[in-house]
């Protein structure tokens, strides 16, 4: 009895660049609920990306706007009329605070996980590659900032670098600098753990022998080859620092209300509102967190689901494992053939 192979869609080397892209290659080999998780967080993420990047034209008015041509904004207005969202307390509109909130997040993503990289991946594969003295050190290192919580070490940079209120250049740089400084050693565990599985391959032994240096034996041989799961991190530390951005906010270390937009803040003047029934103020800041944590978590765990071969397509059959192969009937079909 034959056993039929579940064919599994895959690139061709020669497929167009754009067809090889990490998001666009993943789409392509998923599958029933694996596509769908992957199409829903890539749709929560581009709405995210996309409000950020046009928030002056979304946005009906600015971020710290308390009056237009009519007047000064009402406080506390409920949602309706010219403010769809209402209106907060001290009179800001909340529609464009959570619009422009969006901007200020993902600045704070672009600065933390882009430092974060280039120290993580830099410091991994001179670690891996040469080993010795230097890699316990850094080891030891990394494991040392590893075990401090994320937001403590937020909490502290802030108020070390901004005096805990800032601008928006400032708080941007502080929540940056730690944020960055929490997401080092991910990385560097991460690229060096590869580094030292890559340098004992056949392809570095042969570029040895032909005389090629470290440096571009770690740049052109095994950097490629190590940095294939940056994009899944990528995605999960993304939604990290939005939490971490939001933490620092709500606890009174983000950035001024007069120098820009940011939801934790806003969650934290909504405290207040709650027990007065005024929901509006919290509510609409708290669900721009969520769908965007929600958004750039699907789109990472999918991503990690298809780049495992076990993982693949279970979840495509209703999460059960897949089938036991029987190795000794397909032997004997095999040599029946």
């Amino acid at each position: 009895m034959s056993i039929p192979a579940v064919p599994v869609p895959m690139e061709s080397p020669r497929a167009p660049w754009y067809r090889r892209l990490p998001v666009i290659s993943h789409y392509n080999k998923s599958v029933g609920l694996q596509r769908g998780m992957l199409v829903a967080g890539l749709i929560l993420t581009s709405a995210f990306v996309l409000t950020a990047i046009f928030a002056p034209l979304l946005a009906p008015y600015g971020f710290a706007q308390l009056s237009d041509s009519d007047g000064n904004f009402p406080t506390q207005q409920a949602p309706g009329g010219k403010h769809l969202l209402g209106t907060t307390v001290g009179g800001y509109d909340v529609l464009s605070r959570v619009i422009w909130g969006a901007q200020t997040a993902i600045l704070v993503i672009v600065v933390a996980v882009a430092m974060s990289i280039v120290v993580g991946v830099v410091l991994g594969l001179v670690s891996g590659y040469l080993g010795g003295w230097l890699d316990r050190i850094l080891v030891v290192i990394a494991d040392a900032v590893y075990a401090f919580p994320s937001l403590l070490v937020a909490i502290v940079m802030a108020i070390v670098i901004s005096g805990g209120q800032s601008s928006l250049i400032g708080g941007i740089f502080a929540a940056g600098t730690a944020i960055t400084l929490v997401f080092i050693p991910q990385y560097f565990r991460v690229i060096r753990a590869e580094t030292v599985r890559l340098k004992a391959e056949p392809f570095v032994e042969s570029a040895k022998v032909v005389g090629a240096s470290n440096i571009r034996i770690m740049s052109r041989h095994i950097y490629r080859n190590a940095t294939r799961t940056l994009p899944l991190i990528f995605t999960l530390n993304a939604s990290e620092a939005i939490l971490t951005l939001a933490g620092l906010g709500f606890l009174g270390f983000g950035i001024e209300p007069s120098s820009a937009a940011e939801w934790g803040f806003d969650l934290n003047k909504a405290l207040a509102d709650t027990t007065s029934g005024i929901w509006w103020t919290g509510m609409f800041p708290g669900l721009a967190i969520v769908l965007t944590v929600v958004g750039l978590t699907l789109v990472g765990e999918s991503i990690n689901d298809l780049n495992d071969p076990r993982l693949r397509g279970r979840k495509s059959r209703g999460g059960s494992s897949p089938a036991p192969v029987d190795n000794a009937a397909m032997a004997i079909e095999v040599r029946a053939s």
